[in-house]
């Protein structure tokens, strides 16, 4: 289980908006606080509005009364990794361990790994004790206990979990359990009403929240794998930590979404939570309820989303579809003739509006289909034939210096190297990788601003590649004022395309 196993949360910019006016309206009361003055608002309420309000009370009341009782709290023990333990003991000065071994506490045991405790929530999906919650909260778990809504308190047994969706399926031993449907979450529109429910801080059980759906097929915010898919409810019904697992559901009581993370600089609820859709999370449980594991589509290529600004780069007249940023040799986008800058616009002839949608419908597809993928190549249309690969975790690992810090287009505010046989080393880079290396980031520079930083490399500039650390300069200097640039940048063992606006005082 991760340390941040009740955490949900995903840091952001913190951004703070100063207020004059201070109003609170108190409905029923009708009374306006306006500064230090106190008005009373004018008019009273009619039969028709109170009957309105009183209605949408006794529908959301109806809703998680139905709910509620297939909520459940998951609490989880686990054990700090050895790694962890070894860590909180002393350290022998250096060279002193050759004589002395491994350093020892009194009594000469070795330190223990620690408990740890984590909370989340869950919700019954079969009446026979199938609960599905995320992996994170049950990840690494010894014991997993789960607290019913009618207070019993249940040993729960992990069926199966999936790292890739985030997603886990326990079971308790009980029957006739009240459960909850799935509902259709292609079918949510921004401003939907929705209620979230769970256990915020662990403490609050079968706690209820309302709000409306901000909007639909969010990407993937998480940076430590581009392949995880994206497709996610963002949603203003208040999630806190806790909540991790907890049902998201709409104005029937279906379960359209599983809550995973929130966007917070606080670590608490601040507007912004994020649920896995229904689509993903019903077919991910289905699958390991059957069969005990989960067996994701992959095409082994990196992704990019079209944009008004990009578009013009690739001959698209529209900002719709998927660029390849990256296609990994031999992989089943490769061997159907999938090339980088292509953009895949259709998969089966259903529009793919952006790259999370792709990628989203790839990993839900079953290793070994056909795929048909409509692609613009230099701006004219192509079909393709895929077969589907199965993911696994490492599917697409690939087994002179005469630039100076003065090389540096001023207009982007970066430098680069060649890449040298020493620079490949210390970055670790694969010899596919061709380009040149950032070496350092002017800050509040265009370069920063495009998400560009050292250890990066330029693999292409305005679709073209770049050798050496005078080509690209030459490249960039070529480019007229005003004019932003495409360029493909390898970054964290995956390339993608990045914007940049260039400074005009370069």
């Amino acid at each position: 289980m991760s340390r941040e196993t009740n955490s949900l949360v995903s840091n952001a910019t913190k951004t703070i908006a100063s207020t004059g006016i201070f109003a609170t309206l108190v409905l029923g009361g009708a009374i306006l606080f306006h500064g230090n003055s106190v008005h009373a608002a004018s008019g009273a309420l009619d039969d028709q509005s109170i009957s309105s309000l009183t209605a949408l009370d006794q529908a959301v009341e109806n809703v998680a009364a139905r709910v509620t009782p297939a909520v459940v709290n998951v609490a989880v023990t686990s054990r700090g990794s050895d790694e962890e333990a070894q860590q909180q003991m002393p350290q022998l000065p250096p060279g002193f361990s050759q004589f002395f071994g491994p350093m020892m506490p009194q009594g000469g045991q070795r330190q223990q790994p620690k408990v740890e405790h984590g909370i989340g929530s869950g919700i019954i999906i079969s009446p026979d004790g199938y609960i599905v919650t995320n992996n994170h909260v049950i990840e690494g778990a010894t014991q997993i206990k789960v607290t019913l809504n009618d207070r019993r308190i249940l040993t729960g047994k992990l069926i199966g979990a999936d790292k890739l969706t985030d997603l886990a399926v326990i079971k308790v031993d009980a029957k006739n359990l009240p459960s909850i449907p799935w509902g259709d979450s292609t079918q949510l529109k921004p401003g939907q009403t929705v209620l979230a429910f769970g256990s915020p801080f662990g403490y609050f059980q079968f706690s209820v929240t309302r709000g409306i759906v901000s909007a639909v097929n969010r990407p993937n915010p998480y940076s430590d794998d581009a392949r995880k898919p994206g497709g996610f409810i963002q949603t203003d019904a208040a999630i806190n930590p806790g909540n991790s697992g907890g049902a998201l559901v709409n104005a029937h009581g279906e379960l359209i979404g599983i809550n995973t993370f929130i966007i917070s600089n606080s670590g608490s609820f601040a507007g912004a939570g994020f649920a896995i859709p229904a689509q993903v999370a019903k077919a991910t449980t289905d699958q390991i309820i059957k069969t005990g594991a989960v067996h994701h589509g992959y095409l082994g290529v990196s992704l990019n989303d079209v944009t008004p600004d990009n578009a013009q780069f690739f001959n698209l007249s529209d900002a719709t579809g998927a660029i390849a940023a990256q296609v990994t040799p031999d992989a089943p986008a490769a061997r159907a003739g999938l090339k980088s800058g292509d953009v895949i616009r259709t998969l089966n002839g259903r529009t793919m509006v952006n790259g999370s949608a792709l990628q989203l419908a790839v990993s839900q597809t079953i290793p070994g289909s056909k795929l048909t993928l409509g692609i613009l190549r230099d701006g004219k249309p192509e079909t393709l034939n895929v077969t589907v690969g199965e993911y696994k975790k490492d599917a697409d690992e690939v087994a002179g210096n005469d630039a100076s810090p003065e090389q540096k287009p001023g207009k982007l505010g970066l430098a680069v190297a060649n890449l040298t046989p020493d620079v490949r080393q210390q970055l670790q880079l694969p010899e596919k990788v061709q380009g040149v290396a950032i070496e350092n980031v002017r800050p509040e520079s265009p370069a920063e601003d495009a998400g560009l930083a050292q250890g990066d490399v330029i693999l292409e500039v305005n679709r073209k590649p770049t050798g050496s650390a005078q080509d690209f300069v030459s490249q960039v200097r070529s480019v007229p004022a005003g004019k932003d640039l495409l360029l493909l940048v390898w970054s964290r063992g995956n390339a993608s395309y990045r914007l940049v606006h260039p400074s005009q005082n370069g």
